[in-house]
């Protein structure tokens, strides 16, 4: 079977899968309806029917290639269901099976429309549909109930009289039970009510049932009355295919009781709540109206273009009035258009869309003078929520809903060429602030709906409106539409205005650059806001008749945009259309970003510094001689309040201030310190510095960067202490509940040590006392820290890490006198490890699997042996699997390899052993140290990696200051962990005969400690040790009852110290025998 995926956007030139298609459909099509299915028939069955389905989709956008097959492929399935339905109303015993009839009813229901119908499919439907325990009655048969109404539809619509097939004294008792059985489904909430409701408008449209439609009226009007919500939306739908469909004069003859119900539902609380109530509501007043207004013909305005010469001209010619003959407009027609006008700001879109084309279909059968009024009418609407003096951002919120009902009124108005020339320029007025409808509520804004639907209006106008009456408008509205295009925040409003813009070009040509600038703003191009921000835009505003509405569209609107992305971009789109005659361009930006900074709208102020900061780039980046204009943009921030600026939650105005102070300070002001012409920029800089957030906090680091390449040089004690401050940083090991925060610092300070090495060793020709300032064996002690950061225990961490030693690797070494000093040591192996040829780049070091084989040969070095080895103690005791268990078995593999002990400088097991005790002791009061420390030797333990050292003269002494370092003051200790772990050594230490005398004594300590958890801890460990390890003696019976026997966790202190002791003084007699 075809994969669906493969065969997606695939073209047919015929219903090539029909054979197959026929195939599985006979197949589904011979089981029994009336047995039902086992599980695994019942699973060949739902395949098939998927199968079937997924074939119709592949057709879905082809669909006329299956008509010449329709037949042959719809009356199987429709006879199978007519055999059934005649076998269960023929036969009372006959049963269903549920899952086969409804699968049968989903195929039918991809075949509705072609649904062959007979007359006799009357009285078999009809008594299907009404059996008491029938198929039907299922509520999860919808589909069958939903395919058997529409069948019925369709047989309504033949045209033969249904008395005859009634039975004897029976006169109309088919029609009844037609209509008894639409009208049972009529207040259902699925899909049934809407096929209910097209069999009952076709029903009363039937001539020999016609007259019943007065008492369905009358039902209709008290099931209005009694508020029932789905019962009455039934009747709306019947009542509104009937409009539609009926004869006109039916409708006029119940226009009275028509307009009667609309009332009484206008009076109805409950009702009017319900969205499709008014939806139906409006529909049918307006299918009403259109029943009450004949239709007459309209001579078109429009005046299509032609290509002569070159020039566009009119090619038709005015041909006055087309009204003609008045028209008696019906009273009803003024109170629909009435409802129709309150529809159009409905809170809810459909209605609103149902009472703009209502508006439009009537308008179009009204005089011209008429229809001018409604055009007068609509255009009122956009003045409801407008105050004298304020933009659409001053504007209430219920303002979307009449802007968006008079936008789309406007449009259907506009599509029949019902826009007065008189009423266009007011038209125009109200589209170009729709255009930018775009209010703020709460975390989000609306308002792109008014927008889009402005965007409709102006692509139906120029469909509508002739050339010269146009012409005098189309300047203005090019420049909105393209700025829409170019900077609206929603891609669809974008899309938008790009096509009415194209339909303008193509129909009308009156667009200055059309077909250029058509070409910069096309579907694609505006797709992606940032291609349209940073592409389109400049390219369109290199055409000097859009740039200045550009520029205004990015001052105005989009640098005081709610979202944060819309001001950054639109900063760096003015960079860019400023950039194309910055001397002119430049300064005048400036002046209207200097208003900003006033505003008391935190955004705006944002937007404007982030323009600014453009801006000074922009005067950077051209080189510009002097720097006048940067200080200028620089002084501007005395305009902004510093309370503002160091406001706890206003992390984005100080951001971007201090990007502003990178971007536009120049060295006079950093030479005048206090005397600054903005004296509080070093505390913008400093706090950013310190701030919580990690973008202000680069942002800080960015500016104090651009102070810092205006000065001439550092001298070397400041580099020093820089140094000294970076190493420093290296061993913040802070945690909080956001986890291990100290790494943030741990990466900075690795990424600024490494930038300050590359930095002096390519100036160090020019660097006299070059060693002073970076001494070899500094530089040295830095790579060592910078390597136990690439071994340590995350990812993040270690991959910097390792791209920053690999920079080293790579560096040249400084232009000094005795170079070689400041030569990686190791640098041979470390070359072979992480660079053995041009295509591996050697950073792959967050990868435990690939790294830590290689980092453990690092112990190689002397002078880098004991950071690396500090940072793969953390790698073997961390929690995480994926650089634990990696870590652990590189270091226990190497370990393995190593001699016990050594007489040079070459490494052993030994040496190994003294280094981790040395670290220890070094910070016996740090359990982040001596815990790590205690698990890297329990892994070797027992890993039978270290299992000769202890038997050596220099390995013995090795263990017991091991086991000084885990006993020591043991019964004090708080950390469960460190104690646990100690343990652990003791135990694993007391298999070994040169220490186990000693490990012996110390056991007690653990089985009588303070904790319950520690003594059962080791009362349990010790078990397993004994019983798996090889002693050279065994432990006998009373040893191992003792250790299972006793109540370690017990509250009798006396009872667990007694039995302490006497498994000590056991072990020892077992130790001895």
């Amino acid at each position: 079977m075809d994969d669906p995926e493969l065969i997606e956007g695939k073209q047919f030139a015929s219903f090539e899968r029909y054979d197959d298609f026929v195939s599985t459909q006979s197949a589904l099509l011979a089981v029994d309806l009336s047995s039902e299915p086992s599980r695994q028939e019942n699973g060949t069955e739902v395949e098939l029917m998927r199968k079937l389905t997924m074939i119709l989709g592949e057709y879905q956008e082809q669909s006329y290639l299956l008509d010449p097959y329709l037949e042959n492929l719809v009356v199987p399935v429709a006879e199978c269901l007519r055999a059934h339905a005649r076998t269960r109303t023929s036969d009372p015993a006959a049963k269903s099976s549920i899952p086969r009839l409804g699968r049968l009813a989903e195929l039918l229901y991809n075949y509705i429309n072609f649904f062959p119908h007979e007359i006799a499919d009357v009285t078999i439907a009809i008594e299907f549909m009404r059996l008491p325990d029938g198929p039907s009655a299922e509520p999860s048969q919808w589909t069958l109930r939903y395919v058997v109404l529409l069948w019925l539809s369709l047989v309504c619509r033949i045209p033969f009289d249904l008395d005859q097939f009634d039975e004897d004294g029976q006169i109309g008792g088919t029609a009844s039970a037609l209509e008894s059985t639409a009208m049972e489904y009529l207040g259902n909430a699925g899909l049934e009510r809407e096929g209910a409701a097209i069999l009952l408008s076709r029903y009363y449209m039937r001539k020999d049932t016609k007259q019943r439609f007065k008492t369905f009226l009358q039902w209709s009007i008290s099931v209005i009355r009694s508020n029932d919500v789905l019962q009455s939306l039934g009747v709306l739908q019947v009542l509104c295919e009937f409009v539609k469909s009926g004869a006109p004069e039916d409708t006029q003859s119940a226009a009275r009781a028509l307009m009667e119900m609309s009332e009484t539902i206008s009076d109805s609380e409950a009702l009017m709540a319900n969205t499709l109530i008014r939806k139906y509501r409006t529909k049918l007043l307006s299918r009403i109206g259109l029943r009450l207004v004949p239709p007459r013909p309209r001579i078109p305005r429009v005046q299509l273009r032609t290509l002569n010469d070159g020039s566009n001209q009119d090619s038709s010619e005015n041909h006055g009035n087309d009204d003609g003959d008045e028209i008696d407009v019906p009273e009803e027609l003024e109170v629909i258009l009435d409802v129709l006008f309150k529809a159009v700001q409905d809170r809810d879109t459909v209605v609103r869309w149902s009472a703009a084309k209502g508006i439009g279909r009537l308008s179009e059968r009204l005089s011209s003078d008429f229809a001018g009024q409604v055009m007068e009418n609509i255009l009122h609407f956009f003045s409801i929520h407008t105050v004298a003096g304020a933009t659409v951002y001053d504007m209430p919120s219920i303002a979307e809903a009449t802007w968006h009902g008079a936008c789309l009124a406007s449009a259907e108005m506009a599509r029949r060429a019902l826009v007065p020339p008189t009423l266009l320029p007011n038209l125009l007025d109200w589209l170009s602030k729709a255009l930018y409808f775009d209010i703020r509520k709460g975390a989000h804004s609306i308002g792109s709906n008014v927008r889009d639907a402005a965007a409709y209006v102006i692509w139906a106008l120029a469909r509508s409106q002739d050339r010269s009456g146009f012409s005098p408008h189309a300047s203005k509205l090019a420049e909105n539409l393209v700025a829409v295009s170019l900077f609206d925040r929603d891609v669809s409003i974008r899309r938008a205005a790009s096509a009415a813009f194209q339909e303008h070009v193509g129909r009308m040509g009156l667009f200055a650059h059309g077909i250029d600038v058509l070409r910069k703003t096309d579907f694609y191009s505006v797709s992606i806001r940032r291609n349209a921000f940073l592409t389109a835009a400049p390219q369109v505003a290199e055409h000097e008749e859009y740039r200045p509405a550009l520029l205004d569209h990015l001052l105005s609107i989009t640098l005081r945009h709610w979202d944060v992305v819309m001001r950054q971009l639109g900063a760096k789109s003015l960079r860019l259309i400023c950039e194309i005659n910055l001397d002119k361009l430049g300064p005048s930006c400036m002046q209207r970003l200097a208003r900003l900074l006033s505003s008391v709208d935190v955004a705006t102020i944002h937007g404007a510094v982030a323009a600014l900061t453009e801006i000074a780039h922009a005067y950077n980046q051209f080189s510009y001689s002097g720097d006048g204009t940067r200080r200028e943009i620089f002084i501007l921030i005395n305009r902004i309040p510093e309370s503002l600026v160091l406001a706890p939650r206003n992390e984005q105005i100080l951001s971007a201030v201090c990007s502003l102070v990178a971007a536009s300070i120049t060295r006079e002001e950093v030479e005048l310190k206090n005397s600054s012409s903005v004296p509080n920029w070093e505390k913008f800089v400093d706090q950013g510095l310190h701030h919580r957030n990690e973008d202000v906090r680069e942002a800080g680091a960015a500016a104090l960067a651009a102070v810092s390449s205006l000065t001439d040089y550092l001298p070397p004690d400041t580099i020093r202490a820089l140094v000294d401050a970076l190493d420093n940083g290296l061993d913040d090991y802070t945690t909080d509940e956001r986890g291990d925060v100290g790494s943030w610092i741990r990466i900075a300070c690795i990424q600024g040590l490494i930038s300050i090495i590359e930095t002096l060793f390519v100036v160090s020709i020019n660097l006299p006392n070059f060693a002073t300032i970076l001494p070899a064996h500094r530089y040295h002690h830095i790579v060592g820290r910078v390597l136990r950061q690439g071994v340590e225990r995350l990812d993040n961490v270690r991959q910097i890490a390792g791209e920053s030693f690999t920079r080293i690797l790579r560096l040249s070494l400084p232009s000094v006198d005795d170079a070689d000093c400041w030569r990686v040591r190791g640098e041979h192996l470390a070359r072979e490890l992480f660079l053995p040829d041009s295509r591996e780049n050697g950073t792959n070091w967050n990868n435990g699997e690939w790294l830590f084989p290689k980092a453990v040969r690092l112990l190689e070095i002397s002078e880098y042996r004991k950071p690396i080895l500090a940072g793969l103690v953390l790698s073997v005791s961390t929690r995480t699997n994926s650089t634990q268990r990696p870590a652990s078995s590189s270091l226990a593999a190497y370990v393995r390899e190593l001699p016990v002990s050594s007489d040079r400088n070459g490494y052993s097991q030994a040496s190994l052993a003294r280094d981790l005790i040395e670290h220890a002791m070094k910070h016996m009061t740090s359990n982040n140290v001596v815990v790590p420390v205690l698990q890297t030797f329990n892994m070797l333990l027992e890993g039978d990696a270290i299992a000769r050292l202890p038997e050596s003269g220099t390995g013995a002494a090795c263990m017991e200051s091991l086991i000084s370092i885990a006993t020591k003051n043991v019964s004090r200790l708080k950390n469960v962990q460190r104690v646990h772990e100690a343990m652990k050594i003791v135990v694993n230490l007391f298999t070994f005969p040169s220490v186990a005398k000693t490990c012996l004594s110390k056991i007690t300590d653990f089985l009588v400690h303070p904790y319950p958890r520690i003594r059962s801890g080791t009362a349990e460990y010790l078990y397993l040790v004994l019983q798996s390890r090889e002693l050279g003696w065994e432990p006998d019976d009373k040893v191992e009852e003792l250790l299972l026997e006793t109540g370690w966790s017990s509250t009798d202190a006396e009872e667990v110290k007694e039995a302490a002791q006497a498994l000590v003084k056991e072990l020892a007699s077992n130790m001895e025998g």
